[in-house]
């Protein structure tokens, strides 16, 4: 079931979900229950579940984890992926978008009712959510996600100071790449991990690459507002960038 974004069912369904008003929401799903597997679309053909309203930007809804319980327990659909017009549009789960937007409260909903915390789909990498919580330096959710079992890849574990599974992925065949090292580390200094940014300087990571954004480690660093790590990362001479591709 697609329903248009302009529709006043759609209007009156992302209203409830928005404000919080479960009880709104309730009715409309007895009322039309297919409503709570439906899709609203956009005028760009993108369709969303009610699941990804409740998770959307910028998240933390009034009511958010009643919303999902509300949604789930009507027959939604978890692991439902967005569905976009073109080829080219990400199959983001609503828990991908909650990690994007670090609602924690939304993430452990969509986790209670059973959403795989390792569902593919996320923007630039296609990964899991802990993808989506890493690119978008949304630590909160990041670490729940971690808390509740979600692997990471050598520059998430980077991000988030995992210094031993970062060293266990660096024994493990097959070995990571000079350019693995340098963007592990640059995700480091994006979440001032001093422990981990050292230990991949160690092995070799280029502390000037220009990465993701155009930014370098410094940028990142900067960014991430501790003073100390900044302090401690401009003593390992890190001014003068160098530009090297990416792939």
């Amino acid at each position: 079931m697609n329903i248009p974004a302009d529709d006043p069912r759609a209007v009156a369904l992302a209203k409830a979900v928005r404000g919080g008003d479960v009880a709104a929401l309730q009715r409309q799903l007895r009322e039309t229950p297919e409503l709570a597997t439906a899709r609203i679309v956009d005028a760009k053909g993108v369709g969303r579940t009610l699941l990804h309203v409740a998770a959307d930007w910028p998240g933390h809804f009034p009511n958010g984890a009643a919303t999902i319980a509300a949604l789930i327990a009507a027959g939604a659909d978890p692991d439902a992926a967005l569905v976009s017009a073109g080829p080219h549009g990400a199959p983001e789960t609503p828990l991908h978008w909650a990690a994007s937007n670090d609602d924690v409260a939304v993430l452990d909903a969509l986790l209670d009712a059973g959403a795989d915390i390792e569902a593919p789909g996320a923007v630039f990498t296609g990964g899991p959510p802990m993808s989506d919580a890493v690119v978008f330096a949304q630590w909160k959710a990041a670490r729940r996600l971690l808390e509740r079992g979600a692997t990471t890849t050598i520059w998430q574990a980077a991000a988030l100071g995992l210094v031993d599974r970062v060293s266990e992925l660096c024994a493990t065949e097959p070995i990571p790449s000079a350019l693995d090292i340098t963007n592990a580390f640059w995700n480091a200094c994006r979440g001032a991990q001093r422990s981990t940014a050292t230990y991949l300087l160690d092995r070799g990571a280029d502390p000037r690459w220009i990465g993701h954004d155009r930014k370098t480690p410094l940028d990142v660093a900067q960014e991430s507002g501790d003073e100390a790590f900044v302090a401690w990362l401009r003593e390992r001479d890190v001014r003068a960038p160098r530009d090297v591709p990416n792939g």
